[in-house]
């Protein structure tokens, strides 16, 4: 018989992690604040990535640094007040995005990212939300032909050690995928990944098919968990709710939580943006890789998607990047005219070593991490939820899940 387990956290990653455990015969019930999927993974670029085995880094060398520094380009942002609180956790991120660490750590984030795809797939199918997606993959573009020559000999390297495959363009391959495109010299068509349309909609569509299979979801406080009796008890709408397990899966507020409950984990958020614009869409997602900024056609119009934000979680939002980037944009395809009023803004829970947190509390009983999974929640839930509830039930795990648990970082 299965065990009660409360779920903390209704974005991609929790309630991928409450419907692989329902499957199992659990007694889940998942918890947020808020409807499935309106947070951090309603914000995305909407993209399911099998190439992104390399997780995003820490600038090496001086010019991309300095640059950073001055607020030079569109890809970065950050608050001066928020940068002494960072200093920690930022010089060890530098350290783990140099060369050697680097390799170790994209060995170790490739064997999930493998498995993106065919855990989302299996979810679809089961779920009935196929139609949401569009598996076409998506475009890396430069205006440089010296930049697309390193792009392509290092797809091919890409394809040659993790078997990625993509097809090289030039400027009239580019032109024959996206004729409304201007500005760029060629790049890169990442062919395998899928896209979809409204990532909000997937997460619910997820949720719908958890309750079907008899789990609950509840409005509640998930900062109000604490220990009771054998188990574990948080606040709801509907009262004060109770069972042997707890996954804390909230994304950039794990931070909060988990540090109240003694363990200070070396987590970091970086906050994005996006704007949607009525201007005739792209058929595929496209990078700007020279700025940094992502346009993708998603179900309300044209998505501008920003680079990273370093800030405090709780800070006011300050979507300068989205401004730049829209300027920029204007010049590449008819963007039209914005959707919304104000820009969304959400966070990315990010760790030091660029790999999720996935596995048991070393110091609680029935206390569960799954979160830290910084720019790739979206792709990885399914498959890391898939793993955790494998470790969770003792099953065989498709992959050694002991690079992704908590005690890499407790135990120093």
């Amino acid at each position: 018989m299965g065990k009660s387990v409360i779920v903390l956290g209704a974005g991609m990653v929790g309630t991928s992690t409450a419907l692989h455990l329902a499957k199992r015969g659990d007694d889940v019930v998942l918890v947020d604040r808020r409807s499935p999927g309106r947070e951090t993974s309603y914000g995305n670029a909407g993209l399911i990535q099998s190439e992104a085995v390399e997780p995003y880094g820490f600038p090496q060398g001086l010019a991309p640094i300095l640059k950073v520094i001055r607020k030079g380009g569109v890809d970065v942002n950050y608050h001066l007040t928020a940068m002494p609180g960072l200093t920690g956790v930022l010089e060890k991120y530098w350290l783990n995005s140099t060369p050697k660490r680097y390799r170790q750590i994209v060995q170790e984030f490739s064997r999930l990212i493998r498995h993106a795809i065919s855990a989302h797939a299996e979810l679809m199918a089961e779920a009935g939300a196929e139609h949401l997606v569009r598996k076409h993959g998506w475009i890396k573009a430069f205006r440089d032909e010296r930049n697309i020559v390193e792009l392509v000999e290092h797809a091919q390297w890409l394809q040659q050690e993790f078997g990625v495959p993509h097809t090289p363009l030039d400027r009239a391959a580019l032109a024959r995928l996206e004729p409304q495109l201007k500005g760029f010299a060629g790049g890169v068509h990442w062919t395998e990944p899928w896209a979809v349309r409204d990532p909000g909609a997937l997460v619910a569509s997820y949720a719908r098919y958890f309750e079907r299979l008899g789990g609950r979801f509840m409005l509640g406080d998930a900062l109000s968990l604490r220990p009771r009796g054998k188990g574990w008890a948080v606040q709801t709408d509907e009262g004060l709710l109770e069972a042997e397990q707890v996954v804390v899966a909230l994304g950039p507020w794990s931070a909060g939580l988990t540090r109240k409950l003694g363990y200070r984990l070396p987590l970091f958020i970086k906050r994005g943006y996006h704007l949607h614009y009525r201007g005739e869409p792209l058929n595929h997602p496209l990078l700007d890789a020279d700025n940094g900024f992502m346009l993708v056609p998603m179900e309300k119009g044209l998505r501008l998607t920003t680079g990273a934000e370093f800030a405090r979680l709780n800070d006011r939002a300050t979507p300068v990047q989205v401004t730049k980037a829209e300027r920029i944009a204007r010049e590449l395809v008819p963007l039209g005219e914005p959707v919304e009023d104000e820009p969304w803004m959400g966070a990315r829970p990010c760790t030091v070593d660029m790999k999720p947190v996935l596995g048991a509390a070393p110091r609680h009983h029935g206390l569960w991490f799954h979160f830290g999974h910084a720019h790739q929640g979206f792709t990885l839930g399914p498959a890391t939820a898939k793993l955790l509830a494998q470790v969770m039930h003792g099953e065989q795990p498709f992959t050694d899940p002991t690079p992704y648990g908590p005690g890499r970082f407790l135990a120093k």
